[in-house]
């Protein structure tokens, strides 16, 4: 590993990784090879070599013992442990970019037949999830609205229906009252590309809805009023920019501290379901989601999200934290 020394300027051994068997000489070379041609910094000379001993690691643990046996497979495992592992895209593109440049470089030497990364895609941006309620901070935020005024129980149907049903913002504003039957719990909903979806209605989103249709629209509705369920106080249809404002607001007032959006709603919707162990393929249908990989997103929760709810409401974690 002389090479590796003369390029950065420290001894073997000051680095906190070191190259499995069967992967260094490479490595090695590569770095004294990529400062020389490519001028490239040190920092990222130093960022390369961490990430190559990094990836010879993880396909030394799958059973490659040098790069000459390294398969696409493989590769393609370890990009998606990365992703898995929450590294920012930006990350995964320089490790890539250091794989890929080995790769090549191991190639023009006549030291590997073919490129393992070349049918590889570069990581692309990740689509924004906002982070699901817990089920308590839901039912603050969901018993948030006075039920004594009329907004209130306007509001609290909306979101109930939200949060019951997983419907996007856009679907709540424009839903017709003859939409939803209430006696036998469901709605039909027109979602993305006027497509048409039957979805479940809860029972506390039934109760919400019906106060709000004995005691609240009536008292919303003009002459002018269309047969959309929910309205503003001039009797229009209710804005998708409203429902946003009330979701803020009641937010704050229920103590929350997550950057809750409508959004949110339905992204906690899912998750709460997933998390109880319901079949992905029927989530994916009430969502009206076109594609099962859109309803894969909501799989992905951090592990300790996943521990907090444990901690939080399984009754044996609960059990033990009183015996200690």
């Amino acid at each position: 590993m002389g090479a590796k020394s003369e390029v950065h300027g420290r001894k073997r051994g000051d680095s906190p990784l070191e190259p499995p068997s069967g992967y260094e000489s490479e490595i090695s070379n590569f770095l004294a090879w990529v400062q020389l041609e490519r001028g490239l910094s040190k920092n990222t000379i130093e960022s390369y070599e961490s990430d190559l001993i990094q990836c010879a690691i993880f396909l030394k643990e799958k059973g490659a013992g040098n790069w000459q046996s390294v398969s696409l497979d493989q590769v393609s495992t370890w990009i998606s442990s990365l992703t898995l592992g929450g590294y920012a895209v930006a990350s995964l593109a320089r490790k890539l970019s250091a794989l890929r440049m080995l790769a090549r470089y191991l190639v023009s030497e006549g030291n590997l037949e073919s490129d393992f990364t070349e049918l590889l895609s570069n990581p692309k941006k990740g689509r924004f999830l906002p982070h699901a309620l817990s089920i308590e901070e839901m039912e603050k935020f969901l018993n948030s609205p006075d039920l004594n005024t009329v907004q209130g129980k306007r509001d609290r149907a909306i979101f109930e229906l939200m949060y019951g049903s997983g419907l996007r913002v856009s679907e709540v504003s424009s839903v017709l009252a003859n939409a939803i039957d209430l006696d036998d719990g469901f709605a039909r909903i027109f979602g993305k590309g006027a497509k048409e979806r039957i979805v479940p209605v809860g029972g506390q989103a039934v109760l919400a809805i019906r106060n709000y249709l004995h005691g609240g629209r009536p008292h919303l509705a003009k002459e002018k009023s269309g047969g959309e369920l929910f309205l503003s106080k001039r009797g229009t249809p209710i804005s998708r920019k409203m429902i946003w404002v009330l979701v803020k607001d009641y937010a704050r007032r229920a103590g929350i501290e997550k950057n809750l959006t409508p959004h949110g709603l339905r992204h906690s919707f899912a998750t709460h379901l997933l998390m109880g162990g319901a079949d992905i393929r029927a989530v994916q249908e009430m969502l009206g989601h076109a594609d099962i990989g859109t309803t894969q997103i909501y799989t992905h929760v951090e592990s300790q999200r996943l521990q907090d709810e444990h901690a939080n409401f399984h009754p044996l974690a609960q059990k033990s934290e009183n015996v200690n």
